[in-house]
């Protein structure tokens, strides 16, 4: 991901004060929270205003847990080179099973209805990577500043239309480049112009077509970090808003529309524009699509120009209470696309991890960091396969399908103990709640006429006689 320094910060400021005098205030109760998450958690799914969980073809809720995987440096014969089996296998030996694979609509359509095959076939490979191990796979169309016109990765040249507007490049804040008077013209030519809506719609159409019968593939993400143009006089959230609502919108329906004459099955991932990140409510509308996930991105400013994790600024809080609106008013499940600061190593981000995984495990059906690579920076493992500092508090036991309803589900850190209450399904559904387990020796208990079985090393199988209360508890030896 990386962002910004102080222009990101700077111009989101505006954004968060608008949102605070529109966004009713956080209930006392989220800033008693405990730290270490040991209470239960009422699970996605309960209360009369609940976010949906996500579910499989079973019917079974899924939790997903994961990471991005991409390969922004190489393009054209070297495109996705970057990327190895090795990723798919090393996240899934750490408990993960969940991963949003990058790809770049410049690299599947060069020049205008040319479609590159090599590239598709270089696409399924990396899915044939995740199906061997077990990872479920988000296709996401990813931009960086809407593409190589600006010298990035997304949208084509071709397909980029600036009217002549000036762009300056910012290679010490490349976010801010999305500020840049072409930029913002070029999102407004995607969004309005017939042409190029039909190209992007064309673009999911031969990506669907060509992917919606892998075993691997969950679902699609049309557009990362859709952006647009500020009006003169806005303020950033109030534009944001506005863009969502009469821009993202009725793509995001277009696109959906294009899916759908290939594929039924597959989930499709909406995401708002990253202003959510600061707590700014979003005002996309309803995607006129029964298999809809909301997938907001998880960052704050301060921390991803660097900064500390400030727990008295209620950072999560609000973003919880901002995030939570759009699932909750549509009835669409939540997973979190991208998250996590640039540096780790600061003295209050053991406690930010702590408190953004009990946070994400209230309302999301699951996540994916960013990212997967063996390295510095946003990498989740050095070279040597290692977590990174702090990193490792993201490797917990969950549930990755239960079959029935949740009741609670929550992990204890300190205690190492994780528990889960569902009352398992009739006897038309699946009867298996599959388990995932991180490194260790891991104690897997149930009661409630359930059956554990442990199958291989970093699974856990709970087989339920139908119409029970079931409770399993996973305890860290």
């Amino acid at each position: 991901m990386s962002r910004t320094t102080h222009a990101w910060r700077t111009t989101l400021v505006a954004g968060a004060l608008a949102a605070s005098l529109i966004a009713p205030a956080v209930p006392a109760a989220a800033a008693d929270r405990p730290e270490t998450g040991g209470d239960a958690i009422p699970a996605v799914g309960e209360g009369g205003d609940r976010i949906p969980a996500l579910t499989d073809e079973h019917g079974r809720a899924l939790t997903l847990r994961g990471w991005n995987v991409g390969d922004k440096a190489h393009s054209g014969d070297a495109a996705l080179s970057g990327i190895t089996e090795k990723h798919f296998r090393d996240m899934r030996a750490k408990g993960f099973n969940f991963a949003r694979v990058l790809v770049f609509w410049d690299d599947l359509e060069p020049r205008p209805g040319q479609y590159s095959h090599s590239y598709l076939r270089k696409i399924e490979r990396v899915l044939d990577w995740a199906g061997k191990h077990d990872v479920k796979v988000l296709i996401d169309a990813h931009q960086d500043v809407f593409g190589p016109a600006f010298g990035h990765r997304g949208v084509p040249a071709w397909a980029t239309r600036t009217d002549g507007l000036p762009f300056t490049p910012h290679p010490d804040d490349w976010f801010s480049e999305y500020f840049e008077p072409a930029v913002q013209r070029a999102f407004t030519h995607l969004y309005e112009d017939e042409d190029l809506r039909r190209a992007q719609a064309r673009m999911w159409r031969v990506l669907a077509d060509r992917f919606e019968g892998h075993p691997a593939v969950l679902g699609y993400d049309p557009i990362n970090e859709p952006m647009g143009e500020l009006r003169e006089g806005e303020d950033l959230a109030t534009a944001a808003r506005r863009i969502e609502r009469d821009q993202i919108t009725p793509m995001y329906n277009r696109v959906a529309d294009a899916i759908r004459s290939v594929d039924k099955d597959n989930w499709i991932f909406v995401e708002p524009t990253p202003i959510v990140g600061e707590g700014v409510p979003t005002g996309l509308g309803r995607i006129d699509d029964p298999k809809i996930v909301y997938a907001p991105h998880f960052y704050n400013g301060a921390m991803e120009a660097g900064g500390d994790y400030d727990p008295g600024a209620r950072w999560i809080e609000n973003y919880e209470q901002a995030v939570t609106l759009y699932p909750k008013e549509y009835k669409v499940p939540v997973v979190v696309g991208e998250w996590g600061p640039l540096d780790n190593s600061r003295p209050n981000m053991n406690r930010f991890y702590r408190e953004a995984m009990a946070s994400l495990g209230r309302y999301s059906s699951g996540w994916a960091g960013w990212e997967w690579c063996y390295g510095g920076g946003y990498c989740a493992v050095d070279g040597t396969g290692a977590f990174r500092t702090n990193k490792e508090l993201t490797a917990e036991p969950y549930a990755e399908a239960v079959a029935g309803t949740v009741r609670s589900a929550a992990y204890d850190p300190g205690a190492g103990v994780y528990r889960l209450s569902y009352d398992s399904a009739g006897r038309r559904g699946s009867r298996v709640t599959e388990l995932a387990l991180p490194p260790g020796d891991w104690r897997v208990t149930a009661r409630g006429g359930a059956l554990v079985l442990r199958p291989t090393p970093g699974r856990a199988l709970v087989l339920a006689m139908p119409g029970t209360r079931v409770t399993v508890t996973v305890t860290r030896g």
